[in-house]
């Protein structure tokens, strides 16, 4: 096999229980998956690697560029799993980070336990100096009181330090000042400040993202190095960018420094594989649905962009209830992240009720089936029950399942407490689990004023497409859409994600004391820091600029984005700027509100490299029917048994061949489930259309 003159791009994305690669080589796509190595994450990527690159038959010094994404960082913080950390802050604002924002958000628990804090207060120190939120200092800062935290901390064993201010974003002179005093007193520290992790205004989230991101940073740091340092060591020397939360690709360096930056990095990938193939089938509105072994995750996607958002919360404590996690201030694609992947373990709870994650059986011990040593029922264990699986072909035959295994941790922890058998607890396990993910669909898409009959899902991940179906019946959707790859879906969306950075800064300011050169200075700052980022990885002037303000009526709690003109501001754009404002809070909230001031909260500039446009994938039509190979029972919620399915060879269709279900598609990665109302015909790019039979043509 030759691949000559052809660039090898190699997309890699841990997950929590999979390691998945894809190797592109032109137009060609090859892909692996191995289970996640907790003991050593690289091995998983080393691993992945030399299979895919034997696959290719390449040896490793040809690959020209890797793009990696990982759960690491986001796990860390889960489990709590991080550097020793101190926190210095302004006298009088230890406790921000415990106080929180004082809501509830459980309003009728009487009970209600608010989490935990990352960093304790006894590893929480303040110092005097203060900053005026104009900027001006008011109080010098206790640069001896610095010093002295500094030799304490270090002599203590801390390992990171995280500074945080208050009004820092609008000057951040202390905290500069402060971290020198830190570095010159105590070098091996890790030092982090929130006016470059986060400088924005809301001192709850600006302190607990710089708190996060210097929690990770010597984990993240230490894993990048030993991945650049092993990777090089087995022959592939080449460059590794990461993805970042916002879709982009940065340097290892600067993932390094801002690890925040990672914590949704490969659902980013999966939001953006989403949008390219939403591009190339011309889909304005999609659902783009991510399950894999430990989340799914729901994105919507219109005009071929995902939605993004400046804010999110990581380890939601309270039954996935906004407020109850740890508040990351930092640009993110928008997308609803719950604990339903194909580990997720399943429980009978006191009220006789089923209940499906968040907990995960992961890689080690893995669900049931695995063999692996797990006890407890997980989704992947209701799937094989229920014939969504075949037991000997699991993920390329690399696993060999056990239903027996299955059959009995269902029994166990499921039918016992309900009298069920094992192949009804499977079914309770699959029904929830489905429910859970439509119920955040609909959801997801009410706080965004859609109606999801309207949308086409697009199904990747590797257990997405076994659950795919069924939840688009639940939700009315007539249309889905499994593209070739899926069960590495996020892996390639890295090969997909441009070269590109947000910066955000906060720099108050009503509209009736506009003031077009104070703006312009911010814009053109946050302009250079993200263009600084971006081009790391392209050449000088292949970047394209959006820059947005986040305005909001005076008094009110959250702001809307609205992006601004490329060229300089004069003081006549107030005016434009106005308009703008009010037509999208009219699109939003049906009209605008009249004597109001507007101000603008935050400030931000996204440089990004340029994208070619896609080959759009030319509609194809029935044309025959696709070679069925076997049969074997399979479960139809629909009709609350099992019928006989058919099981086909994705490599075995064509364009134009159609499925019929109820079938299964079986491929390397994933089994697309067929139901009995749907057919599935194959798309010229290889994607499976999975539409009402009534609708195919």
């Amino acid at each position: 096999m030759t691949h000559d003159g052809k660039q090898v791009r190699l997309g890699v994305d841990i997950g929590g229980t999979f390691t998945d690669v894809a190797m592109e080589i032109g137009p060609e796509l090859f892909s692996t998956k191995v289970l996640t190595d907790y003991s050593a994450l690289e091995q998983a990527i080393l691993d992945g690697v030399t299979r895919v690159a034997g696959k290719a038959g390449i040896g490793l010094g040809r690959i020209d560029l890797i793009i990696h994404g990982t759960t690491l960082a986001t796990n860390a913080l889960i489990e709590r799993r991080g550097a020793k950390t101190a926190f210095l802050t302004t006298r009088g604002f230890r406790d921000v980070i415990e106080m929180r924002a004082e809501n509830r958000f459980e309003q009728y628990d009487l009970n209600i336990v608010l989490p935990a804090p990352l960093v304790a207060r006894n590893n929480r120190f303040d110092v005097a100096g203060r900053i005026g939120a104009s900027g001006r200092e008011l109080q010098p800062l206790d640069e001896a009181k610095v010093a002295e935290f500094a030799r304490n901390v270090s002599a203590a064993g801390y390992e990171s330090i995280a500074i945080g201010f208050i009004h820092s974003y609008v000057n951040p002179a202390h905290e500069q000042r402060a971290r020198e005093i830190v570095e010159r007193e105590a070098p091996d520290l890790s030092v982090s400040i929130s006016s470059e992790v986060s400088p924005q205004m809301r001192e709850f989230e600006r302190f607990n993202t710089v708190c996060s991101n210097a929690f990770i940073r010597p984990l993240m740091e230490g894993y990048l190095s030993r991945l650049v340092d092993r990777l090089k060591d087995i022959g592939a020397d080449c460059p590794v960018f990461m993805i970042h939360s916002g879709g982009g690709l940065i340097s290892v360096e600067t993932a390094a420094a801002f690890p925040v930056r990672l914590l949704e990095s490969g659902p980013a990938g999966g939001a953006i594989y989403a949008a390219d193939v939403a591009a190339r089938h011309g889909l304005n509105r999609i659902l783009s649905y991510d399950m894999g072994g430990t989340t799914a995750k729901i994105c919507l996607v219109e005009d071929f962009t995902p939605r993004t958002a400046r804010t999110f919360e990581v380890a939601r404590t309270y039954r996935f209830k906004k407020g109850s996690g740890m508040p990351i201030s930092i640009p993110v694609i928008e997308m609803v992240e719950i604990g339903a992947g194909g580990g997720s373990l399943a429980h009978v709870d006191g009220m006789r009720q089923i209940r499906v994650g968040p907990e995960s059986a992961g890689s080690e011990p893995g669900p049931a089936c695995y063999q692996r040593g797990g006890e407890r029922p997980a989704v992947t264990d209701s799937d094989l029950v229920l014939g969504k699986l075949d037991p000997m072909n699991f993920a390329g035959g690399e696993i060999k399942l056990s239903a027996e295994k299955s059959a009995v941790a269902l029994i166990d922890h499921v039918g016992r407490g309900l009298n069920w058998d094992a192949e009804n607890a499977a079914v309770g396990v699959a029904e929830v689990v489905d429910e859970n993910m439509a119920a955040a669909a609909r959801v997801h898409a009410v706080e965004n004023g859609k109606e999801l009959s309207e949308f086409t899902m697009i199904a990747f991940g590797g257990a997405a497409p076994l659950h795919a179906n069924r939840l688009c019946e639940k939700l009315g959707i007539d249309a889905l859409l499994v593209p070739p790859g899926a069960g590495v879906g996020s892996a390639i969306g890295f090969l997909r994600a441009p070269f590109g950075y947000e910066a955000v800064r906060g720099a108050y300011m009503k509209l009736s004391q506009y003031d077009a050169a104070r703006v312009n200075s911010v814009l053109q700052g946050l302009e250079e820091e993200s263009v600084s980022v971006a081009r790391a990885g392209v050449p000088e002037g292949a970047l394209e600029i959006e820059r947005k303000a986040y305005m909001r009526y005076v008094g009110q709690g959250w702001e809307i984005p609205i992006i601004l003109p490329g060229s300089a501001l004069k003081p006549e754009d107030r005016v434009h700027m106005r308009g703008l404002f009010e037509q999208e809070y009219e699109r939003l909230f049906g009209s605008p509100l009249t004597g109001l001031d507007i101000e603008v909260m935050n400030w931000s500039v996204k440089a990004v490299s340029k994208l070619f446009p896609v080959e759009r994938a030319a509609r194809v039509l029935v044309d025959g029917s696709a070679p069925i190979n076997a049969t074997r029972k399979i479960f139809d919620a629909r009709v609350s048994g099992f019928v006989e399915a058919g099981i086909v060879n994705r490599c075995d269709m064509t364009p134009g061949t159609t499925v019929s279900g109820p079938a299964a598609i079986v491929e390397a990665e994933t089994t697309t489930i067929v139901t009995a109302a749907f057919a599935a015909t194959m798309q010229s790019d290889g994607c499976l259309l999975v539409r009402k039979k009534e609708v195919v043509q």
